[in-house]
């Protein structure tokens, strides 16, 4: 096996018992001794704890299996077996770990314990696997439904939250969709990283004037594509166009906004959120 093979395998069981460790944690140390959910997989493990009292390690893993196998027919057979191995582990440590509760306060036991639990996830997807299911389950129907996995996870959630208010009562309903708001996030963030990027479609009749803008006074990258006019062209001499792409972040997608503007007001621009990107050059250094 290649070093860079055996490191990366290193590495993502690394981030797994980060993730493990994480969430066993935030479940132990806040949310199950105050009777708080998560969405996904994991909440209604806590929801059916709260009411049956089946220990929690064993439904944790008993509630995941389905998805587990989903994955295995959907992803694939190695994926399958990393996040059973994965979710076995956090089934253990949640049995095994004995943690003091941190505090009896509802909105700090809501918060960092759905920080926690969000972070346990984020780094079990950046290892490769996962320690709830309803990720798996998301992308299933979302190819069979034709929808996004964004909507199957807020419909699972809502029907979740919908009975655990029935079951328990609407308060404790209330600050888990904030633990799981704050899960959602904390995941969010640790999987995409926090300087979200920004892809940046730009045509104008100045492109080049804009290009050299981007690309020395911010010292971002961008790329040029050949295109053809398909409005209007019969007021044009030439149809063709240059078409302007670059990738920047969030913090400074209004200088460009401001040195477009400058250069061309009229330009038409277009743009789109990036989870994440790799390889060529995103920012260089600029000369001050």
């Amino acid at each position: 096996m290649r070093y860079s093979a055996v490191k990366r395998h290193f590495s993502d069981a690394f981030l797994a018992l980060l993730g493990i460790l994480s969430a066993s944690v935030g479940l132990k140390a806040f949310l199950l001794p105050n009777s708080y959910l998560d969405g996904g997989v994991t909440g209604v493990s806590l929801l059916v704890n709260k009411l049956t009292n089946i220990d929690i390690s064993i439904l944790i893993l008993v509630i995941n299996i389905p998805f587990v196998l989903l994955g295995y027919r959907q992803i694939s057979k190695f994926f399958a077996f990393k996040s059973l191995i994965t979710i076995v582990a956090l089934a253990v440590a949640v049995h095994f770990v004995e943690l003091p509760t941190i505090t009896d306060d509802n909105l700090l036991i809501a918060v960092f314990g759905g920080l926690l639990l969000g972070a346990g996830i984020g780094f079990a997807v950046r290892g490769g696997t996962v320690i709830d299911g309803t990720e798996i389950l998301a992308i299933y129907l979302s190819k069979k439904f034709r929808t996004t996995i964004g909507t199957v996870i807020l419909i699972f959630n809502v029907i979740l939250f919908s009975v655990a208010a029935v079951l328990i009562n609407f308060e404790v309903a209330l600050f888990s969709i904030l633990t799981y708001i704050t899960a959602s996030k904390t995941a969010d963030y640790i999987i995409h990283g926090i300087e979200s990027y920004i892809g940046v479609t730009i045509i104008s009749e100045q492109n080049e004037t804009i290009r050299i803008a981007i690309t020395e006074q911010m010292g971002y990258g961008a790329t040029v594509y050949k295109g053809k006019r398909g409005f209007r062209k019969d007021i044009h001499t030439d149809p063709s166009i240059e078409i302007l792409h670059t990738v920047v972040t969030r913090l400074e997608i209004n200088r460009i906004h401001s040195i477009v503007s400058k250069i061309d007001e009229s330009a038409f621009i277009i743009e789109y959120p990036i989870n994440d990107a790799k390889g060529g050059i995103i920012k260089k250094k600029t000369k001050v």
